[in-house]
């Protein structure tokens, strides 16, 4: 029976795409048996490649055997199976019954990827996104720049976390506010606990990133400036070893790190609506957004822009299995009216239907 959308609400809507994706995942997992039985396996096994990738690619650059520009790329492609896999973790896709292991698979993607919030504290992060995607109260995407006017600024906060808040100390206060206003704190102690958390989100292990990523840059913005200005620094001994060991740390983590980052980021940030959208509503959250010319970008997130409005329908595939069935989930979504590369959303600060930018995006 063909169904008319133009007759459907938007639950009904999105109650027979999730139905229709879900299907296909099982007829999937009837044909390979395997991707359902040995779940967990594929899980660990993604990580435990992924970790050796990204020491092989950057053993392989310590030893002069491949170049800084191939290191960055390969180890950043590698970095981002384990942020895919660690969304996967939080959704408690692999592991569930063994949470310590599920845990330390967190804890050790965590390692890998230091420049992210805690996974720990993501976690929440997360699934109150899920409830609430787009509305103010969306700490998660408001913290990577959704909802935001582009420009410099938004390009400077794109790939780096740290500068998204110091660019904008009042807008991520006020976010903050908002996620813990709607967690409906029952006592003055638990809403300086949830403070308190969002305050360390990034310790320790990202607060160390930034520590020594924005020390790197600034060092060499110094030496570049003083051979500009026709009086080159020099340095000797200690200072110039350090450097050294600073300039190899940034080829090997930060820069795949902040790469991975940035592509990620950029494609989340505009595939998903802000500020104009109903809470709950599955259909104004996400777009597809897979136009050719970001294919640069989705080598380093896992085909994000294409496949994550997929997981807002059906939460608990693994993003293997979104991508395998991304060619039934595109048809029927695109039949249920899910918009595919509006375009519009830089322009309109990511809003849904407005073209004008709220004073929440113009203030910092």
């Amino acid at each position: 029976m063909s169904l008319d959308p133009s007759t459907m609400t938007d639950a009904e809507k999105t109650d027979h795409i999730r139905k229709t994706i879900l299907e296909e995942g099982r007829a999937l997992r009837r044909r390979h048996p395997w991707l359902e039985k040995h779940q967990n396996l594929i899980g660990a096994s993604i990580m435990v490649v992924s970790l050796l990738g990204m020491i092989t690619s950057g053993t392989l650059y310590v030893m002069d055997i491949i170049p800084w520009w191939l290191c960055i790329p390969v180890t950043a492609i590698f970095a981002s199976f384990i942020h895919e896999l660690e969304h996967d973790l939080i959704h408690l896709m692999y592991f569930k019954n063994r949470p310590w292991v599920n845990s330390l698979m967190l804890a050790v993607g965590w390692v890998a990827r230091a420049s992210t919030v805690s996974p720990f504290v993501r976690r929440n992060l997360h699934l109150h996104h899920h409830k609430y995607s787009g509305t103010e109260s969306d700490l998660e995407e408001r913290g990577i720049t959704n909802g935001e006017r582009w420009g410099l600024r938004r390009l400077l906060m794109t790939g780096d976390n740290m500068m998204a808040v110091l660019l904008r100390p009042r807008t991520t206060v006020r976010a903050v506010k908002a996620y813990i206003r709607s967690q409906k704190p029952e006592s003055r102690g638990e809403v300086k606990k949830m403070r308190l958390q969002q305050l360390l989100a990034y310790a320790p292990l990202g607060n160390l990133y930034y520590l020594l990523f924005h020390g790197w840059i600034a060092i060499h913005v110094v030496l570049f400036s003083a051979q500009v200005m026709g009086s080159p620094i020099t340095l000797t001994g200690e200072f110039a070893s350090a450097l050294a060991v600073l300039n190899t740390f940034a080829v090997v983590y930060m820069l795949p790190s902040f790469l991975r980052t940035f592509c990620l980021h950029f494609i989340s940030s505009n595939i998903h609506y802000y500020g104009d959208v109903e809470a709950r509503n599955v259909m104004q959250q996400c777009q597809v957004l897979n136009p050719w010319w970001l294919f640069p970008m989705q080598i380093f997130c896992f085909n994000f822009g294409s496949t994550h409005a997929i997981h807002h329908f059906a939460v608990r595939e693994p993003f293997y299995i979104r991508q395998w069935t991304a060619p039934a989930a595109h048809k029927v979504m695109k039949e249920m009216g899910v918009r595919f590369n509006d375009y519009g959303t830089f322009f309109r600060s990511n809003r849904f239907y407005t073209k004008t930018v709220s004073s929440e995006s113009r203030t910092a």
